[in-house]
């Protein structure tokens, strides 16, 4: 699997050719932040509708598939909710990641691009943050072919150490 760090703008997204998008967000999180948010504003608000309709709401372990549309790169976009800000602790994390990992094993998606569940208001430190989801998604991660991780550029920098070490160590070792 090849992971690259796609800084945050939409410069950045632009360039991406992935099959998926996984935008995290919280139940309270308006606007929508990070990906999920430049995601909404090339796509004038659609994401933001579906939330205001009610489709979805972002409660720990929703989500839905939905196609992406020409002015994005990606052929859908999954939105995976993590409940409220303030509940956000290792459980909602790991109910999130495990998630996206059953969403990439049904989907099968062989190229992706993931905002980290909890960095979009950055309740997850970056350092810990990319070795931690790796970690978490090991089990599905043999199926992949591209792994972009979307992040602002000083938390891709920060985040780099920590996930190239745990991709080393699942290569030794196998996933935990």
């Amino acid at each position: 699997m090849d992971l690259r760090y796609v800084p945050l703008s939409l410069r950045s997204i632009d360039a991406l050719r992935s099959e998926l998008a996984v935008l995290p967000f919280f139940e309270d999180e308006r606007p929508l932040r990070a990906a999920a948010g430049l995601c909404d504003w090339r796509l004038c608000g659609r994401l933001s509708r579906l939330i205001e309709s009610g489709r979805v709401v972002g409660t720990l372990g929703e989500s839905l598939l939905c196609p992406a549309g020409p002015r994005l790169p990606f052929e859908r976009l999954l939105l995976v909710g993590v409940g409220p800000r303030d509940r956000f602790d290792d459980r909602a994390f790991e109910l999130a990641n495990s998630k996206v990992l059953a969403a990439l094993m049904g989907l099968r998606v062989r190229n992706v691009a993931v905002s980290i569940p909890g960095r979009s208001v950055g309740l997850l430190a970056a350092e810990d943050a990319g070795r931690r989801f790796l970690a978490a998604i090991a089990a599905g991660a043999d199926e992949l072919d591209e792994l972009a991780l979307l992040d602002e550029p000083d938390a891709l920098r920060a985040m780099a150490p920590g996930a190239d070490a745990e991709r080393r160590r699942q290569r030794a070792h196998g996933p935990a």
